[in-house]
């Protein structure tokens, strides 16, 4: 099997991009990134010379580019996405382009080849949820509540609707927060490891009451391949990590791990739009599926912790923006 992975050259991509070479070695993978600020190849050092992987630098905007990549893979596993909340509260637009826009330019190529879809969403897209009120699940109504889960949730409504208007062969998959290795060093928890290394303080926005659901991305990885070998065409499946955190326990946990006290933390103001609960009832996929996650987030936080104590450069070049010239000096763009 040939996949097509946008996106691949994040984070999450390239952490599917790695479990899908180990555990499926007959595939052929073939990254699509236009390598924007958060597409890196140095994520994949370890497999630049593997026969089975190929990367094509593309913009998923660019029809003539993306319909020539589409046309003779098997399937196409959509990662591509501008996904920081706070840089889509500073520039909409570019957020409605590429998660917009882009997501209508596949799914044209999709529709006119008849290949087989599958669209990575998140659980943003239904909006916050009260203290008792339940777990997000499939049926639950969408309710946006930032320009990034606005522009996800109009994504998710066209994969639909080519689906309905014209058959092709899709599934969606709604994830709670990732986390791991090569996370891009703007989001919070690698920010955070990023500072403490430095024996810097961590700012954390607001009481720090907010709760989110904590997925290692290797369990996501394994989700998005269970719904491609057992997903029902045109269904939704939401992947969870049965791991709910405030940002106050999520920021606590790490600074054990990392051996410092309460004293780094720095209270900041919060964010315009701050969703306060979410959480994912990924019981459709447990039980259709036979998926749940199987890493215990507290193991999952030490080796990503242990990973970027080990890669520093990496984190440094991330940070100040050089990691574009390093890779355009060490890796072939093919």
């Amino acid at each position: 099997m040939k996949i097509l992975v946008t996106g691949g050259a994040g984070f999450i991509g390239s952490n599917f991009i790695h479990y899908w070479l180990e555990k499926h070695p007959e595939d052929e993978i073939i990254n699509f990134d236009v390598l924007t600020y958060a597409g890196n190849l140095e994520n994949f050092k370890t497999i630049e010379n593997n026969p089975k992987y190929k990367f094509i630098k593309g913009d998923v905007c660019d029809r003539d580019a993306v319909f020539a990549a589409v046309k003779d893979v098997d399937v196409v596993v959509h990662y591509a996405a501008e996904t920081h909340v706070d840089r889509s509260i500073m520039d909409p637009s570019a957020f409605v382009r590429s998660n917009v826009l882009g997501t209508q330019v596949l799914l044209d190529a999709v529709k006119e080849y008849g290949k087989r879809f599958h669209h990575v969403s998140t659980d943003e897209v239904f909006g916050a949820l009260g203290p008792e009120d339940p777990a997000f699940n499939e049926k639950t109504p969408y309710d946006p509540r930032s320009p990034y889960s606005a522009s996800k949730a109009a994504a998710d409504h066209l994969v639909r609707a080519y689906f309905h208007t014209y058959g092709i062969k899709m599934t969606i998959s709604n994830c709670s927060n990732n986390y791991g290795r090569y996370m891009f060093p703007e989001k919070v928890l690698p920010l955070f490891i990023a500072n403490l290394m430095e024996d810097k303080k961590v700012p954390l926005y607001g009481d720090g009451l907010q709760v989110r659901d904590w997925i290692h991305t290797l369990d996501h990885a394994r989700g998005v391949d269970m719904i491609l070998q057992k997903g029902k065409i045109g269904e939704t499946y939401c992947l969870g990590g049965d791991n709910e955190l405030t940002n106050m326990e999520l920021t606590k946990t790490l600074l054990k791990v990392m051996d410092k006290d309460e004293s780094y933390i720095e209270y900041v103001k919060d964010r315009p739009g701050h969703d306060r609960r979410y959480a994912v009832d990924f019981s459709k996929a447990k039980n259709e599926l036979g998926w749940e996650p199987q890493i215990k987030f507290e193991d999952g936080l030490k080796d990503m912790v242990d990973w970027y104590k080990d890669n520093q450069e990496w984190v440094n070049r991330c940070r100040d923006g050089s990691y574009k010239d390093y890779y355009e000096k060490q890796y072939i763009i093919r």
